[in-house]
């Protein structure tokens, strides 16, 4: 994909997630939408997978730890045809394949951890990058962090871990958009230097613009390149929350919540999407 392709393909995404939230009158989308452009660039462009064979050994592993941003996967994983694109508009109903949080119970086809609980997912993606290893793989492990989840502990343990172990087939994606459920981050707890402390740890650290696609291509370019083999890799995104709809862009009360049918239309019609 050219990134003209590849950021109308992000923005069909972001409009299939406010659909997705306004049709459940429920769910996260500010997140979700913030990351639709860095996940975008992996998906379509360097993640292995394939979702005839959705476990697939040699694929390489993707983990959303704030597992609260799942509209953007699921929309993502409907569109690869890991599973009907019905299934999106039933998010969150009762007995239904897509609930708030992505699960693996539920047997969701791309899906490679339950989370939701944050600050468990890069100690997963640990052990998966440790077993990978093991089995002598190539596959590469790629996990999304949330800034507000570095207000925990066992992030910094599961950091500390990944730079002794020399997990160089291990990226991290750090969403820094200064964001969560009770306003912005340095207000209720400071996270202060994210890309510096994970530095600090031990690891390589690339900090972008997680809107900007050259700046985004060219950081998961040096990671495929393994210019640095025996150290994990952070890509820090500055993404902005609600990005690409103007009422929602930075505005924390975005966390959470639908949109009525006007702010839905205006937010379709912003990224240029149908209004169906």
């Amino acid at each position: 994909m050219t990134t003209d392709q590849l950021q109308q393909k992000a923005n069909e995404l972001r409009g299939d997630v406010i659909k997705m939230v306004t049709h459940a009158n429920s769910g996260h989308p500010g997140g979700a939408m913030g990351m639709a452009d860095v996940l975008t660039v992996l998906y379509y462009r360097y993640l292995r997978h394939d979702p005839a064979t959705p476990d697939w050994p040699a694929r390489d592993r993707f983990l959303l730890s704030n597992g609260h941003t799942c509209p953007l996967l699921y929309a993502i994983l409907a569109d690869h045809g890991y599973f009907a694109r019905e299934e999106l508009w039933q998010l969150r109903k009762l007995g239904a394949l897509l609930q708030g949080h992505p699960s693996t119970a539920w047997n969701i086809p791309g899906v490679e951890m339950s989370s939701g609980s944050l600050g468990n997912g890069l100690s997963v993606a640990i052990g998966m990058a440790l077993g990978a290893r093991l089995d002598k793989r190539d596959s590469r492990v790629y996990c999304s962090i949330s800034d507000a989840e570095c207000q925990e502990g066992q992030p910094w343990e599961a950091a500390t871990a990944a730079s002794h172990y020399r997990l160089g087939h291990l990226c991290a994606i750090l969403d820094w958009n200064g964001c969560q459920i009770d306003g912005h981050t340095d207000c209720v707890m400071d996270v202060g230097d994210l890309a510096g402390k994970f530095h600090a740890f031990g690891w390589n650290v690339r900090e972008i613009d997680g809107h900007n696609y050259a700046e985004v291509i060219a950081a998961f370019d040096a990671f495929a390149a393994q210019s640095d083999p025996e150290r994990p890799t952070l890509l820090a995104a500055h993404n902005v929350l609600g990005k690409g709809v103007s009422f929602m862009e930075d505005d924390p009360s975005w966390h959470h919540g639908a949109l009525s049918k006007e702010q839905l239309t205006q937010a379709l019609t912003e990224l240029g999407c149908e209004l169906d």
